[in-house]
């Protein structure tokens, strides 16, 4: 345990002060939310958390910054993934935990965390205090904590429609997805670190420091989210047996993919022949030609399930499931 972690659990007997940080759009019941967080932090000694909704105009950075400032010590961000990255990028280098409690259809880190959905575990995780410190990727003021794409997998986001998402969850991407399995590949120049540049005809370049993606699926067996790298997959299928091939072996976790390469990075900049759509984190950011990311070390506190040391940090998730559930029925009870 760091300098920093011991500052943050030195002297923690009570609850702790937190926000929650909600995007009501996906929210279904505001009033029973409320009531639920507020019943189940009561319980287990928790003073009243701030509420701050998230609008069109500030999609939750803002409202954390707000809340930080207001001296809590942990965040519980309640969206889908433009939520939670907005949370993260006013939490990014604080000594606020953040917590999150999905809403949405896609959830990346809560995929990874294997809570998606589960709003009792979310409380009962933060309430039992596991941490970890995690790095998190930079993308020019931007930060994701799961993957940033370029090309394919931000075209399939942009495809799927809201719609779509709300009416049979995460298989809505495989829809969005079919749409553009035979588009023409992109021209990229790859510059990791400061090695020279390799050059690829892709459809998607992937940086990820979290290797699952949509319905839990793990794209990259070795992603870890605190070794300090970035972890660059390029994606070179070009007809639909390559899609097919690379699919079924990522379906199966095989070791070797085919037509998709992988490289660590500390750095990694990918430039296209044309703009191309682009992705954080599940969240669509301007086209570009250029996607630049970087690794920031040690750089956001998250809570997870004890033992906090897990490397899939879905360790004892369904038990903190259970345990919250018994949590929030007792709550109710009182």
């Amino acid at each position: 345990m760091d300098a920093r972690q011991d500052k943050r659990h030195a002297g923690h007997h009570g609850g702790l002060r937190s926000a929650v940080v909600v995007n009501p759009v996906k929210v279904a019941d505001l009033d029973e939310l409320r009531r639920t967080v507020h019943d189940a932090l009561g319980a287990a000694g928790w003073p009243e958390p701030l509420w701050f909704e998230t609008t069109a105009e500030d999609p939750g950075r803002g409202q954390t910054a707000e809340a930080v400032e207001a001296g809590v010590e942990v965040v519980f961000a309640c969206g889908g993934d433009g939520t939670v990255m907005a949370c993260v990028s006013a939490l990014v280098g604080t000594d606020v935990a953040l917590a999150v409690l999905p809403q949405g259809t896609g959830n990346l880190l809560a995929a990874n965390l294997g809570l998606s959905g589960d709003l009792a575990a979310g409380l009962e995780i933060a309430v039992e205090r596991g941490r970890r410190l995690l790095d998190v990727g930079a993308v020019e003021d931007h930060y994701f904590t799961v993957m940033a794409g370029m090309g394919f997998d931000a075209q399939m986001l942009a495809d799927t429609s809201e719609t779509t998402k709300r009416r049979i969850g995460w298989p809505a991407y495989v829809v969005g997805a079919a749409r553009h399995l035979r588009d023409r590949p992109m021209k990229v120049s790859i510059r990791i670190d400061d090695q020279q540049p390799i050059r690829r005809r892709a459809r998607s370049v992937l940086v990820a420091n979290v290797g699952r993606l949509q319905g839990g699926v793990r794209l990259l067996n070795d992603a870890e989210p605190d070794d300090g790298y970035l972890d660059v997959a390029v994606l070179t299928p070009r007809t639909l047996r390559h899609w097919l091939a690379l699919g079924w072996a990522v379906v199966r976790r095989q070791d070797r993919v085919p037509r998709m390469e992988v490289f660590r990075a500390r750095r990694v900049e990918i430039t296209s022949n044309r703009a191309q759509p682009r992705e954080l984190d599940g969240d669509l950011i301007e086209p570009g030609r250029t996607l630049k990311a970087e690794i920031r070390r040690r750089a956001l506190w998250l809570c997870v399930p004890q033992p906090a040391q897990d490397p899939d940090l879905a360790e004892d998730a369904q038990a903190a499931s259970e345990r919250g559930e018994q949590l929030v029925e007792e709550a109710r009870r009182e």
